[in-house]
């Protein structure tokens, strides 16, 4: 028998990554609370510290670990219900000032963590979170794409200089053009059938004036559906990652909803906080009405301004913070703290119409923030109850005279401190919702039930290995040793690459490794009963091992290239579950194939290479 030695060096590379790699699976993240300023600039250092930690040893709560990091102040806790009820005292304590939130806080030990080595994440399912299902408004993106259609016809026919007498917005999304006479109608006809293409045109009159019904195509509603819900998920997906929330689940379910999950999260209301957080913003010329303080002249609106006192601005929006495709913060020549806007190329059109007959002007960029006010009462029973009312919160946050016409780079300066800046910055690189949506369902699971799930899943785990490792013990005595050998490292291998991928675990995922469990052993049963055929027919030992490995391969791989098949697929088709599913199982196929055939190859031609053997354990 012959094994290449590039082979060994294979062998124990991968066995040593992944057994270090799996290790810190051995030191599970514990229960923490995360404390945070709510705004940007809001003192977090070690005063906050000793008053969180004050609070909780004042109610009894057992903390440790506590440390100051640059996202906020840690207290470490013992189990997820002293979480829970921490996390409620901390809110009294601090008040609406500071976000408390539960969290995940690592025990892997140092040089673990130095080389890299992270246990799996864990699902929700297991750790806890929140579960929504929200229902994207598609009528109001219909409604919002049709005021863009009306401003677009209306300026085109202008620069075009084709007459007509007033457009009319209709339901989904329908226009009604009407004009003076035929001939300016068939000339807007012919303009418009090049121009929006998407536009079915019917002629039609309208109190006795010949008029141009366009009505948006069933392609073009679809696209325009489509559109606000991708966009509204990427702004979800792109808001969550960006505040922090780690492993969060972010889909499309069905025509118009969209289901987010929140792994670690128990807080229902801070998670909706979380999602409700679409701060945005809007362009606006500032009145050139005069301003007698007391009343509001017509078209314009009133807002605080971050330096004091109020700005009255016109109500008509130049762009707003959908169009903007990137923001930076940074520093300008005084080294005062600005964003860097990029805006897409219709924003940058917009921009630059507004403002080439406007130099001279003053423009405001009005910030537009989604919130909710913390209130706490006490009930007649004596419990206090926790209140959130949720509010919209429109503050003036630049205002600056148009020198030059602008397009689709510019600047926003006149904010407090790089913090704001950093913070504007990362709100709008979030994106904008491209249309209102609604929560539909709701659902909480607790820190208990994960727990209880995962050591279930453990068990389960390890009864289905010592079963099999029992099994391949009397079945195939030392060569069932070997087998079960590589079907150790097998686990370790599979955890170690989940662990290295960033790939969470959940209950599905935990059937997936139970499965592979007793899928692994099948290689090695093949095996076997090939060296027990070849020894029958009067094979030497090792002549058999050989005949028998390389027998066996084509079925091994055959069978193990079909269920690879059909996890892509799952993994292809398949919701979160079963992705988590398919994720473990397309994995556990291809470790088990390098450690059933691989590995036990290696070991075999250790044991029995080289030397003559008058008979094998099998």
């Amino acid at each position: 028998m012959r094994f290449p030695a590039w082979k060994y060096v294979l062998i124990f590379f991968v066995v040593t990554v992944s057994l270090l790699y799996a290790l810190p699976n051995l030191y599970p993240d514990e229960p923490a609370l995360q404390v945070s300023g709510a705004q940007a600039g809001t003192a977090v250092d070690e005063s906050l510290l000793k008053r969180a930690a004050f609070a909780l040893d004042e109610a009894g709560i057992p903390h440790h670990g506590d440390e100051v990091q640059a996202k906020g102040v840690l207290l470490r806790l013992k189990t997820p219900e002293q979480q829970v009820q921490a996390q409620a005292v901390l809110r009294r304590a601090l008040g609406e000032n500071y976000v408390v939130a539960l969290n995940l806080a690592p025990t892997t030990p140092e040089w673990l963590s130095i080389l890299g080595a992270k246990p799996m994440k864990l699902g929700l399912d297991l750790r806890g979170g929140v579960h929504f299902k929200l229902d994207v408004d598609v009528a109001k993106a219909l409604e919002q794409r049709q005021e863009t259609y009306v401003t677009d016809i209306k300026r085109q026919l202008r620069e075009q200089k084709l007459a007509y007498r007033g457009v009319s917005e209709l339901p989904e999304g329908a226009l009604e053009l009407r004009f003076a006479d035929e001939t300016a109608r068939e000339l807007a006809k012919d303009f418009i059938r090049r121009q929006f293409a998407e536009f079915l045109m019917r002629d039609t009159r309208v109190e006795d004036q010949p008029a141009l019904l366009l009505e948006v195509s069933l392609d073009k509603r679809r696209e325009i559906t489509d559109y606000a819900v991708n966009q509204n998920l990427t702004t979800l997906r792109n808001r969550v990652n960006e505040l922090g929330v780690a492993e969060a689940l972010v889909q499309r379910q069905g025509a118009s909803r969209i289901v987010v999950e929140l792994p670690g999260l128990q807080d229902t209301a801070e998670a909706k906080r979380i999602l409700g957080r679409t701060a945005s913003l809007e362009f606006r010329f500032t009145s050139a009405q005069e301003d007698s303080g007391f009343m509001t002249p017509p078209g314009t609106e009133r807002f605080e301004f971050n330096r004091g006192g109020q700005v009255l601005l016109e109500k008509r929006k130049i762009v707003t913070g959908e169009r903007v495709t990137n923001a930076q913060s940074s520093f300008d020549e005084f080294s005062r703290p600005q964003v860097n806007i990029n805006l897409d190329a219709r924003g940058g059109r917009l921009m630059a119409d507004a403002t080439r007959d406007s130099v001279g002007r003053q423009m405001a960029v009005l910030f537009v923030e989604n919130k909710q006010r913390i209130r706490f009462e006490t009930g007649a029973d004596g419990k206090t109850v926790e209140h959130r009312d949720p509010y919209v919160e429109k503050r003036v946050i630049n205002v600056a005279t148009v020198q030059s016409m602008l397009g689709s780079q510019f600047r926003i300066t006149g904010l407090d401190s790089p913090a704001e800046a950093q913070e504007l910055a990362l709100l709008l690189r979030a994106g904008a919702l491209a249309a209102p949506m609604y929560f539909v369902e709701e659902r909480t699971i607790g820190p208990s039930l994960g727990q209880d799930n995962i050591e279930k899943g453990v068990l389960s785990t390890q009864i289905g290995f010592a079963l099999v490792a029992l099994f391949m013990l009397v079945v195939y005595k030392g060569f069932g040793l070997i087998a079960n050998v590589a079907l150790f490292l097998n686990v370790a291998i599979l955890v170690a690459v989940m662990g290295a991928i960033g790939a969470a675990l959940s209950l599905p995922g935990i059937a997936g490794i139970v499965l592979t469990v007793g899928m692994a052993v099948d290689a090695n049963v093949l095996i076997g009963e090939r060296i027990r055929e070849e020894l029958r027919r009067g094979m030497s030992p090792q002549a058999a091992i050989v005949a028998g490995y390389d027998r066996a391969y084509g079925t091994i791989l055959d069978a193990n290239l079909t269920t690879l098949i059909v996890a892509v697929i799952l993994f292809a088709i398949g919701t979160g579950p079963i992705k988590g599913f398919a994720i473990t199982l397309a994995i556990g196929i291809l470790t088990s194939m390098f450690t059933a055939i691989t590995v036990t190859r290696a070991i075999i031609q250790v044991i029995y290479g080289g030397r003559r053997v008058a008979r094998l354990s099998i």
